[in-house]
């Protein structure tokens, strides 16, 4: 056991010893550890961009809706003046003139149960040279407070707030899907991570492959200059040796490959080269254990897609609900109460007779007198109406109705189906978690025994019993099993990568928030 762990130790020494010169060659290498890889991935990932985006338009959705309980302002004024030719003396001894001004301004609010309730104040003032006229100019206003209430169709607290409910579960929806695309992200950059992280520790194993192929080459060719190895025995070695060079031009072009693919990812900028990205971190090997029960209690808490389907399901519960609604008929209250006010500047004639055209005097009466008598309700007046319309062909509407049970009963099954679909990526997901760790125990077993054997057949080497042949055939043996247990080891990180990804937990356990996918945009 001591020797395996001094064997095992000499590989770790090896490999380092063929990393750190290629790192000291280039000084610019840019060693990223896989969480700042998943930072750099959530605020410069040009999908998430995408959806980023999508995630405000729904918020604004949102606020676009609620706009209908702000109040609405209006403001008007029109002034005229007519002049028109006299055909009676009685009227104006030429040319009839008048003149009229009106203004006004109204608030109007929406109530939560569908109805409309305003406030507006009006006047106006008029005046003319007509002949025998009591008040000239004169003045009106007017206060009205008017009420429209539905209590059938368009009636209710939820109907009236449809439009608003909807726009909310929109944007829950739009946050899932973005928790969902950095989710995908984030696992995506793992996988890329980590395969890069494999890909340039098996070329470290193919290197340290090709040293050993080497120094038994280089021992042999000693051997048979001092004529105590046959030449046809430097053959294998030759060969051998020819033939881990090929594997290791391989092994670099898959590791330019996969860094390219991670550097994408991320979205590194494009003057960086594929050789400057270096993988700080290695993988750990540390066991989990979790159920089947645990887990699909977890994800259904966490998982966005199953919350985007529940708040899918609660829309089209809303357009049904909502359609059903506008089925029925429409009865309407209507409810006014006003209060006018007029004024004016009186004429006093000669005996109080206007026939006579002789003004003695005027008493003045400005528009603010009407406006007062307006506000102080001096004059009331109210009106109350209610109407009912009874559609007697309301084919569209029941159509309406049809296609929102037809779309509720979709979303249902789009429910399950998400439901279904999670409930087998979760088991995938802890039978591989469970999986991987064996196989990581089970290729160590077999890296051990492929280093003993090796050992042992270099010492019969050494006595003269054995060849180069054998020797060589060992040492493929070590590196493949080397290979597979690193390939075990990354499969069973990728497949707790994978594990946290189907519970919905991965943002989380990395204290990501969707506030951090923000920054994508700028």
């Amino acid at each position: 056991m001591k020797k395996s762990k001094k064997r095992l130790l000499g590989f770790i020494v090896l490999s380092v010893c063929f990393v750190l010169p290629a790192r000291s060659q280039q000084d610019n290498l840019a060693k990223l550890t896989l969480e700042e890889c998943i930072v750099h991935a959530v605020k410069h990932n040009l999908g998430l961009a995408v959806q980023v985006y999508s995630s405000e338009l729904a918020d604004l959705a949102v606020s676009r809706a609620q706009e209908k309980y702000l109040p609405g302002l209006s403001f008007d004024f029109g002034k005229q003046n007519q002049n028109s030719a006299s055909y009676s003396w009685l009227n104006a001894s030429d040319v009839q003139s008048s003149s009229n001004m009106n203004y006004g301004s109204s608030i109007n609010q929406v109530i939560p149960f569908g109805g409309k309730f305003m406030v507006s104040l009006s006047g106006y003032k008029s005046s003319s040279n007509s002949r025998f006229q009591t008040i000239n100019p004169y003045y009106g206003s007017t206060l009205t407070l008017s009420l429209s209430q539905p209590f059938l169709k368009n009636f209710g607290w939820q109907i009236s707030r449809n439009e608003i409910l909807v726009a909310r579960n929109n944007r829950d929806i739009a946050d899932s899907d973005l928790k969902n695309a950095l989710l995908a992200t984030v696992y995506s950059v793992e996988q890329a991570y980590w395969e890069y992280v494999y890909a340039v520790e098996s070329l470290n194993v193919r290197r340290q492959s090709l040293k050993l192929a080497e120094d038994l080459l280089e021992k042999s060719r000693k051997e048979v200059n001092i004529g105590t190895l046959a030449p046809k025995e430097i053959l294998s070695a030759q060969a051998e040796v020819a033939s881990r060079k090929a594997d290791i031009l391989q092994g670099e072009l898959q590791v330019k490959d996969d860094a390219d693919g991670l550097r994408t990812l991320i979205n590194l900028p494009a003057t960086k080269t594929v050789e400057e990205i270096v993988p700080a971190d290695r993988p750990s090997f540390e066991k989990r254990d979790i159920t089947f029960d645990a887990a699909l209690a977890t994800a259904l808490i966490n998982r966005p897609d199953l919350r985007a389907s529940e708040l899918n399901v609660k829309n089209r519960e809303l357009d049904l609900s909502y359609a059903k609604n506008q089925t029925l008929p429409a009865l309407n209250l209507e409810a006014s109460y006003w209060s006018p006010g007029i004024s004016g500047d009186r004429i006093l004639f000669l005996d109080n007779n206007p026939l006579t055209g002789i003004v003695l005097g005027t008493i003045p009466g400005g528009a603010s007198v009407a406006m007062r008598d307006a506000l102080g309700f001096r004059y009331n007046n109210w009106s109350v109406s209610l109407s009912l319309d009874v559609p007697l062909n309301n084919v569209f509407s029941r159509a309406v109705q049809a296609q929102a049970q037809a779309a509720l009963a979709r979303e249902l099954a789009r429910l399950k189906n998400t439901e279904q679909a999670a409930f087998l990526e979760i088991r995938s997901a802890v039978r591989a978690v469970q999986t991987n760790y064996e196989r990581v125990d089970a290729y160590k077993a077999a890296r051990e025994l492929a280093e003993q054997k090796l050992a042992a057949e270099e010492a019969k080497l050494k006595a003269g019993m054995s060849d180069n042949f054998r020797v060589l055939q060992y040492q493929r043996d070590l590196a493949q099993a080397r290979t597979y247990e690193l390939r075990a080891i990354i499969d069973y990180t990728l497949s707790l990568a994978r594990l946290d990804k189907a519970l919905g937990t991965s943002l989380d356990k990395k204290n990501i928030k969707l506030t951090d996918a923000w920054e994508v945009r700028s």
